[in-house]
């Protein structure tokens, strides 16, 4: 136990038979369950933590996949086994070993102390971590928090994608787990449904860790375009429910005003340049009138982005 709580892992793996003893050996001794959960592991993986269950005298729980759900469906497993054993903080460790069990207690304190229900560590805090992290995993990262914080609402989040974190027991028991996205883009969506609970999300800072032989079967050319229509999606579905259904905001009327403006402003711009290319002219008016748009399309914008900023301050 940690202060009194009692500590769940959940250690999400995929062909992690070179890593995973490591984890497992590595887990603090105040954890007092540890839910390994096999996405369908096409190595040894499954042996390997069954050979530790043998050696170990700590609970170390093994559920497999039969078919491949991604690393969010694997999280939503282990979650589900911490539900029923009524753990009071539920952490996530990848098993990959690349989330160092010293940075846990500052994950675990929020939670302890009734600060936060949901706390995610921050990469982007550690001492120059563009140095620790690979540069197109940096920059990714750093475009999709962007996109992540006007999809869910928690600003003060910057580190979107990392994968350790530490959620309490009422958060956890409240989630709508089975809806959850399970692939690339899960602590995406799982922060908006956070935010539509209105949970309050913690950054903890932690160190960078990165091995030297590591390979992401990640793609971002392909991942960030994808996800980016999924948070569009997740952004409508919180404004609808958050806004709309359960306490109207006139944020939404600003949403809807600057989407409207865009969409004036762009054609207004494909007027402009047929004028020109067939005519060789730009009428002053023409312009003027898409400037207008564009110009007002930006500032409802923002003025809506700030309502969200103001009326989720204290999710933090």
């Amino acid at each position: 136990m940690y202060e009194g709580l009692k500590v769940g892992v959940v250690v999400p793996c995929y062909n992690e038979a070179k890593n995973i003893a490591s984890v497992i050996r590595k887990m603090p001794d105040y954890v007092d369950a540890i839910y390994v959960i096999d996405d369908c592991s096409q190595d040894n993986t499954v042996e390997v933590v069954q050979e530790c269950i043998a050696k170990s005298t700590r609970a170390i729980k093994l559920s497999r996949h039969e078919k491949n759900q991604g690393v969010g469906g694997a999280i939503i497993t282990g979650y589900k086994l911490a539900a029923l054993d009524e753990m009071d903080a539920v952490s996530v460790m990848a098993g990959d070993d690349q989330m160092d069990p010293e940075n846990l207690p500052a994950l675990l304190d929020p939670i302890a102390r009734g600060e936060a229900d949901y706390t995610k560590g921050n990469r982007y805090l550690d001492d120059a971590p563009w140095e620790k992290i690979p540069k197109v995993r940096f920059m990714g990262n750093a475009a999709l928090s962007m996109l992540t914080k006007i999809a869910s609402g928690y600003w003060h989040v910057i580190d979107s994608q990392t994968g350790y974190t530490v959620i309490g027991k009422r958060a956890l028991q409240r989630l709508d787990l089975d809806n959850l996205w399970k692939s690339y883009g899960y602590p995406n969506h799982l922060l908006v449904m956070l935010n539509v609970q209105n949970a309050v999300v913690r950054d903890v800072p932690i160190k960078a860790v990165y091995h030297e032989n590591a390979v992401s079967g990640i793609r971002l050319t392909k991942v960030i375009p994808r996800l980016s229509f999924l948070l569009l999606r997740w952004f409508l579905w919180r404004m609808w429910v958050k806004y709309v259904l359960r306490d109207f905001h006139p944020l939404v009327l600003f949403y809807l005003l600057s989407w409207l403006m865009f969409v004036l402003s762009f054609v207004l711009g494909v007027r402009l340049l047929m004028l020109w290319y067939f005519n060789g002219v730009i009428p002053q008016i023409n312009a003027l009138a898409a400037l207008f748009a564009f110009t007002n399309a930006v500032q409802a914008a923002f003025f809506a982005m700030w309502f969200d900023m103001d009326y989720n301050k204290h999710l933090r």
